[in-house]
Parts: C-alpha cells; structure tokens; sequence
C-alpha cells in the first residue's frame, strides 16, 4: 500500500462502498501547497496528522501549531484501539504498524514546550500593525520607527525598546515631522496604549532574545526522518490575533531566509496552518495580497504550505487558487453561507463522474473525506470519496510526564529557555539621553562660572577693560545671535547625525516587513 516518493492518504471506495484504490501525494509536488477542509468533528486533525507521520518519514521536516492539544500524542507510539483497527480492515492497510515520531514542542510561553521568540525588529512594521488592529495613521507612525531605529543603529527587540522609541518621538514629533513625515502625537499614545494591552496578553513572552533559528524547525534525525516541530497553541489561541501574527511572522522568515531551489524532489519543510481563518479575518487588504505573493513564491524555496480550516471561505480566492493538493471533509449546509462554501468546495475539484461533489460533501461521515492531489505533470487528480488511513502514532494529547521526557531530550533542550537582554534601543536612547543631560549640565555650569568670578563688576567702553569693544572703531562688537543649545535640539542633531552616518547600512526589509538576509 505505500510506495516510495508518495505518502499514502486513505483508499478511495467506488459507488457500492467497495474499495477503488489507494489515494496517495506525490512528494515532488508536496511544495505546491495544499488545504484540509471540513466542519467541526469530521476528522481534520487526524489528517492532519497521518500528512505530518508521512511527510516526517520521507525526511521532511513539518511545523504545525496544536490548537486543541491533542496533536501531542504524534510523539508516542500508537495504540491498537477497535475503531483504528477496524478502518485499517476497512482499506485493506496490512499491516497497520505502529510507531512513534521525532517531536519537538514549542510554546509561545514556554509552558508546554520551548520557548519561541522574535524580535520587535525581525517582526517590522506591518506584521506588528496586524497584531495591534493598527490605523492607517498609526502604521504610518511605526514605519517611521522602524526607519528611524534602522537606519540609525536602535535595535528593537523587545517591548520596551518600541515603547522607549515612541516616548522619544512623541517628545521631538515636530522636529522629526520636519525628516520622516508628520508624526501625529495622538496616534503615538494610541499605539503606546495597545503596547501596554499586548504586554497584559502576554505578548512580552513572545518578543525578544534569543529568537527562534529557522534551521532549528528544519531539522532530520539520524535515521533520516523529519523531525515534527509542534507550537502549543492552545493557550495561545485566546490571543488569536498574536496566534496568527506568529504563524505569518514565521512563514515570512522561511520565505526571506530559505534560497532558491526550484521543484525539488521533495519539499525541505512542509507548514501547516491550523485555524486558518485567524490568518485573514479582518486582515488588510495589503496583507492579504502579499500572502497570496508568498504563498506564491515560496513554493521555488521548497516550501509547502496547508492552510486547515473549517470552511474554505475562509481563505480569500486569490490563495485558494494555489492550493493544488485538497482534502475534504463533510460540511454543514444549514445557512446560506454553509451552503455557498458547499457550493464552491465541489466547483475547485476536478469532476468525478461516479457521483456528484455538492451532495456527497454534505454525506460524508467521520474520517471519510473528498481527495485531489496534484499527479503527473501538475494536473490534478480526479476527485475520489476516500476513508482515510489511521495514524501510526497516538491519537490523543501526551501527558505531562510524557511530554517533559520529550523536551529533555530535545535537540533544542537548554536553546531558548532563558531570556536574554543586550544592550539595544531603550538602553542606548537612556544613555544617550543621559549623556546629553551631564553634557548641558556641564556647559550651564561653565556659562555660570566668569560671573562668580568677578564677571558683575562694572566695565566702561574706552578704558580696555570691555573685552566685547573693538579696538580699532571704539564700538562695541556686534552679538553673534548664537544662543546654547537646549538638551532636546542637541539630542535631535545628535540622532539626525546617527540616521545620515547609517544611510549606507540601512536595513532591507522583505514582502512582509521582516528582514532580508
């Protein structure tokens, strides 16, 4: 039943229930992205997880979030339970061996796995603007910070460097209105104040150092299989927006990170998407169109990426369409949207002329679902009603006992979980702010100093004691107009002459806004 260079999803059954023949997916086209499909309760996590045994068995890496928590127990060998035992009899899987996979657990909070961070400065300007709800207005004002902390040498890592950055342009908006553009104070209070509600939600877990190495989710184990990064995500999901902020972020750096390798003979990391419609509801529409680009592009970078979603409404049109390889589960078909997505489900797949998709997507039962897969040259397969194959690893969450063993044997154990604070944007603008204070403070006293000593006495002009006399005309020099510099003109030069020395090192952002390698 399994063959090399395809993973096998499930066995196709013709109209009188009897078996048709066994479903596969090609891995040379396992980077032209897929989607897994289907209402609540009709088996995508399961899919989900016999697409990540499979593809982890070929050798290549996989990175999916577990939402509910049950996606742990692909860590631990299978049990030989009746309903999985009975399936296998049903496709005719002989044997149904079991196994365990290589698994590495992250977590946003460092709870449930390691801890997983970025940086305020990787992340840029409009992924942040999606994680706050941002207006136009107020991502305008942080593409300035981040133009002014990337050209001039402020590294932004953590929350209180942005919020150090806003405090400064806040305090000097009109000078640096004058260089970067008008920076409205009253939208630099607004994204301050949503600062401090992401540092509530437990956003400060989840920027700063050391940040998360692409290569450490692109790794094999000795025996060749790929190893599976699983995020514990359900905590995090009561913050769906930073939920699918991170996933984007991620897939962001895959993209400006990972070279140019064409249609490979098999993906070098395959991502999964789980609640997917967190990725784009009420997202911008310039978001939304630079997703489709990497979605687009990422695929030459050996990429393969499966959005898992509960309708197929939820992904917009313009990314659906480059999701060659589908599986679907039964959908609902009580409201007029329900019956929509129905509609549109059955229109993606190519034809079958046993039966027809529109019904029978709203027949299927547990487990079963409506598969198409791109074969031969890229076209793709004709769409078969298919019971899918059994996971070989549990089905059900690990312990916590289990899932402590795991972590201490990880290959990343001791990497991330302790945090680690340099000197970056809120420690220099402090002590630049310092020194300029000590340097005022200094010329204020040197001003001072000719009056204490003997500066009050009287002076008379033509007597040669009034040193502002000229000695040629008898009248007193003109006043140069030069007044002292105040501490926030001499902070505003200083910052001016940081950004003009820096213009040649600028930082290169990518389609999202995270750097460019």
């Amino acid at each position: 039943m399994l063959q090399d260079g395809k993973l096998y999803i499930g066995t196709s059954r013709k109209p009188d229930d009897s078996i048709n023949a066994p479903e596969y997916l090609e891995l040379k086209f396992g980077n032209r992205h897929g989607l897994v499909t289907g209402a609540t309760g009709t088996g995508k996590t399961i899919t989900l997880q016999i697409l990540a045994e499979g593809f982890s068995n070929a050798g290549v890496p996989v990175f999916c979030a577990d939402v509910k928590g049950d996606l742990s127990g692909i860590g631990a060998i299978g049990e030989a339970k009746d309903f999985l035992l009975k399936r296998a009899e049903e496709i005719g899987l002989q044997p149904y061996d079991f196994q365990e996979f290589p698994v590495i657990f992250w977590d946003l909070y460092g709870e449930k796995g390691h801890r997983v961070r970025a940086t305020m400065t990787e992340m840029g300007p409009l992924l942040l603007s999606r994680l706050m709800n941002a207006t136009d207005a107020q991502e305008g004002v942080l593409n300035i910070a981040f133009k002014i902390a990337d050209q001039g040498g402020l590294p932004l890592l953590d929350l209180k460097d942005l919020q150090a950055l806003l405090q400064y342009m806040g305090d000097n908006a009109s000078a640096l209105s004058n260089q970067f553009g008008f920076i409205s104070k009253a939208s630099v209070g607004s994204i301050q104040r949503e600062l401090l509600i992401l540092e509530q939600q437990g956003a400060q877990h989840f920027f700063g150092e050391p940040a998360l190495k692409i290569s450490d989710i692109m790794r094999t184990t000795n025996d060749g299989r790929g190893a599976i990064s699983v995020l514990a995500a359900d905590k995090l999901m009561m913050n769906p927006r930073l939920y699918g902020t991170f996933l984007l972020w991620l897939l962001s750096e895959l993209f400006e990170e990972l070279p140019e390798v064409g249609d490979p003979e098999k993906p070098k990391l395959v991502f999964f998407f789980d609640e997917a419609h967190l990725l784009f509801k009420d997202a911008p529409k310039v978001l939304v169109e630079r997703v489709e680009q990497v979605v687009r592009l990422i695929r030459s970078k050996g990429v393969g990426v499966y959005f898992v979603t509960q309708n197929p409404l939820d992904v917009p049109e313009t990314v659906l369409a480059q999701l060659g390889n589908r599986v679907q589960h039964a959908l609902r078909a009580y409201t007029p949207r329900e019956q929509k997505a129905v509609k549109t489900a059955a229109e993606t797949f190519r034809p079958n002329p046993d039966f027809d998709c529109a019904t029978v997507i709203t027949e299927l039962g547990t487990g079963e679902a409506l598969v198409s897969t791109l074969e031969g040259k890229g076209v793709p397969s004709m769409v078969e009603r298919t019971l899918v194959r059994p996971p070989a690893s549990r089905v059900g969450p690990l312990t916590d006992a289990e899932r402590a063993q795991v972590m201490k044997v990880s290959p990343v154990a001791g990497l991330y979980d302790e945090d680690f604070d340099r000197e970056s944007a809120y420690e220099i603008l402090a002590a630049r702010t310092k020194k300029l204070e000590e340097q005022q403070q200094a010329e204020k006293q040197e001003a001072e100093a000719p009056q204490q000593n003997g500066g009050s006495r009287w002076t008379l002009p033509g007597f040669g004691d009034d040193p502002e006399q000229a000695s040629t005309t008898g009248k007193p020099k003109a006043r140069s107009g030069y007044q002292r510099e105040t501490v926030v003109e001499a902070a505003m030069k200083s910052a001016a002459r940081s950004v003009a020395n820096s213009l040649g090192r600028a930082i290169v952002r990518g389609i999202l806004g995270s750097l460019r390698r």
